[in-house]
């Protein structure tokens, strides 16, 4: 039986990058739809929904592939609407690609949040040691490193952007390594196999990619 995967991006569709990643993942014949959670807005409204502070940051492209920092607060705002879009599309799975921490939202019943599933398999994992993470943004260090904090863990952060070139991820990599971490999480479903495919040599344990990981998840989900 055909599905239908769909997936929102806390940024604008179309994200051809995310969908055939997501793509390679799901069985033959899955129909994948991708809604963006900033779809219909313009440009100036988008740049008008600027972070707060650290806590309030999410990482993202837009269409046309520029980077940008916007306010989690706007992106929740604008889900539900996109939630219920995708459902009408006669989505079976929805994926919410975006690696950030999430509260409650109107109509996100059994969506997969990657970072439930990046967390998840950190902790099996890891149940204690020492973990490093590659994160977009450097003012994202507080508020992620508490999000991953549990007992017997210690955590630290080296800041990559999603589109940095091979020279800036091994430099990144190289300070990650000089912390000696046991197992590496890359906090960002912007992040690709080729980013880690760079940092991985450099960094010498196992890392973790979230959308990769996730995608495997949605495999299971939709066989």
């Amino acid at each position: 039986m055909a599905h239908t995967l769909g997936i929102i991006t806390v940024g604008q569709a179309p994200r051809d990058d995310m969908a055939d990643l997501f793509a390679r993942h799901a069985p033959p014949g899955t129909k994948v739809v991708l809604r963006g959670a900033l779809d219909g807005l313009s440009e100036a409204e988008i740049d008008a929904a600027r972070p707060e502070n650290g806590p309030d940051t999410l990482y993202t492209k837009l269409r046309g592939g520029r980077d940008v920092k916007l306010s989690k607060k706007a992106v929740i705002a604008h889900s539900p609407e996109t939630f219920a879009k995708l459902r009408a599309d006669g989505c079976d799975v929805i994926v919410y690609a975006c690696t950030g921490d999430f509260p409650p939202m109107e109509g996100d019943e059994g969506i997969l949040f990657p970072s439930r599933v990046l967390s998840g398999l950190a902790a099996g994992l890891l149940p204690r040691g020492r973990l490093g993470l590659l994160i977009p943004a450097a003012e994202q260090a507080e508020k992620l490193g508490a999000k991953w904090a549990r007992p017997g863990l210690e955590v630290f952060a080296e800041a990559l952007a999603p589109s940095a070139g091979a020279r800036e991820a091994e430099a990144a990599a190289q300070r990650l390594a000089a912390r000696k971490p046991d197992l590496v999480a890359m906090d960002c479903m912007s992040y690709s196999p080729e980013t880690k495919e760079q940092v991985k040599p450099v960094l010498g344990v196992p890392t973790l990619l979230a959308i990769t990981a996730t995608g495997r998840v949605l495999r299971e989900m939709l066989d």
